[in-house]
């Protein structure tokens, strides 16, 4: 049986940021596609008043398997105090994709090391 395939969702404050982290996610084996999005202004309410910031967001494809290797790796690496990590189960696709989500989601079996 195929693990859960999953769509995480963060957002980073630069490109640079969102590219470093996206390549750590997929070269410590627990993502298998990290999609880095082009800027986006993101308006919040954040202690008590309303700010904007403009933000990179990150579409990370990983499994419910590998997901708190995800998550354990962007809570080290996010420079946020209170970073958005958002996981939405995957109900349907491409069944051969989302095999390969699977595979490649879990080449560390998901043991991230955060360095």
């Amino acid at each position: 049986m195929t693990p859960q395939p999953l769509l995480v969702l963060t957002t980073l404050p630069d490109a640079a940021t969102a590219e470093a982290i996206a390549r750590r996610l997929i070269d410590d084996g627990c993502a298998a596609c990290v999609a880095v999005g082009s800027p986006v202004r993101s308006l919040y309410h954040w202690r008590g008043k309303t700010e904007t910031a403009t933000e990179t967001p990150l579409s990370i494809k990983t499994t419910a398997q590998a997901y708190q290797a995800v998550e354990t790796l962007l809570r080290a690496l996010h420079p946020y105090e209170l970073p958005e990590i958002i996981a939405i189960p995957i109900t349907g696709g491409l069944l051969p994709y989302l095999d390969w989500i699977a595979a490649e989601s879990n080449r560390s079996m998901g043991q991230a090391l955060v360095s």
